[in-house]
């Protein structure tokens, strides 16, 4: 419990940081005052002001913000802030400092990953048919197979490389399978019953391959970096698209209870896999909040775009009404995941 506590922590305050601090910057470099830059909210925890900024870290590490002058539709604010409030600033500023915080969330995984690559080398699989994981709760774990374990033969047939496991086990979802394997200096059997994944209707029993890992210079830790990080925003789009037809309509939506429970379940195998599923959630979180619903940094984008292509604002009514509905859709969002998340 207290390692997906931490893991949790470690993981929201991350993706937060970068993504406000894009916020942050930005909006000091085209010349926009910032009030407040906070990393999670309610209460203080700790404070301090540099300049005209407060900085603070708050009690409650799910979050944060960066308080802009006259962002909020404080008449009050943006008469103070002058020509520094945001409103008052020209459209293509506004535009950068939106977009800066899911461009920093797609800049965090590549550097990472580039940490990962150049401290740690990079893993492929290894062919050789040695378990290097056991799912808890999967039929290998209820067979007694274990790490280490090195996969000779299934039903008789003989297990030379990996891919022969799953070629070995294919259609046979419910039916038992006779497993011999090594375990040190000595051969056991056991009685291994597949099941069917549903996400990919393949036949499996729950283990993981081992890694070989190599060095990498820093040159192709950077490039690899870049592709690796390429991939997955690739894959990361077309299943959003997925969600949007009928093959993905029941896909289960995970909140933050659920990226927390994953979080943990990533941390108890080390903090590189952490800083991996890190990347993968900050590249997640970058796209969603570039979806153009109002309230996310997509809609704000959106009405920015619009009030470019009339020449005039959108009256501060409008925008209000409009991030109201933006909220309203958010919050039943995060309660319909959160629902999600406690009933599985």
């Amino acid at each position: 419990m207290l390692l997906t506590i931490v893991s949790a922590v470690f993981v929201f305050g991350l993706l937060v940081l970068v993504h406000e601090w894009g916020h942050f910057i930005t909006a000091k470099m085209t010349g926009m005052r910032v009030d407040e830059f906070a990393i999670g909210f309610g209460p203080k925890l700790l404070d301090w002001r540099r300049g005209e900024t407060l900085y603070a870290i708050r009690a409650i590490p799910l979050g944060g913000y960066n308080r802009i002058a006259g962002m909020d539709f404080d008449e009050e604010e943006e008469k103070d802030a002058g020509e520094r409030a945001y409103y008052r600033r020209p459209v293509w500023a506004r535009m950068i400092v939106i977009l800066a915080g899911s461009f920093m969330n797609f800049l965090l995984p590549i550097i990472l990953f580039f940490l990962i690559f150049v401290f740690s080398g990079i893993q492929s699989p290894s062919t050789e048919p040695v378990v290097g994981d056991v799912l808890a709760g999967a039929p290998a774990q209820s067979a007694g197979l274990a790490a280490g374990d090195k996969i000779l033969t299934i039903n008789g047939q003989p297990v030379n490389e990996w891919n022969d496991i799953s070629t070995l086990l294919a259609g046979g979802a419910g039916k038992p399978y006779e497993v011999t394997y090594q375990r040190g200096e000595e051969a056991k059997t056991t009685t291994v019953i597949p099941m069917e994944d549903e996400m990919s209707k393949r036949v499996v029993i729950g283990i993981q391959g081992t890694a070989v890992t190599r060095e990498v210079s820093v040159v192709e830790a950077a490039q690899i970096s870049v592709e690796r990080t390429w991939s997955i925003f690739q894959r990361m789009l077309e299943a959003l698209v997925l969600l949007f037809t009928k093959e993905g309509a029941s896909a289960e939506l995970a909140g933050p209870i659920g990226v927390a429970q994953m979080a943990g379940e990533v941390a108890q195998h080390g903090f590189i896999p952490l800083l991996n599923f890190a990347a993968f959630l900050s590249l997640n979180l970058g796209i969603v909040n570039l979806l153009p619903v109002p309230a996310l940094d997509g809609g704000h984008f959106v009405t920015l775009c619009i009030e470019a292509v009339r020449g005039k604002q959108m009256s501060k009514k409008a925008l209000y009404y409009l991030q109201a509905v933006g909220v309203v859709l958010l919050i039943s969002l995060m309660i319909f995941a959160t629902f999600n998340d406690v009933t599985r």
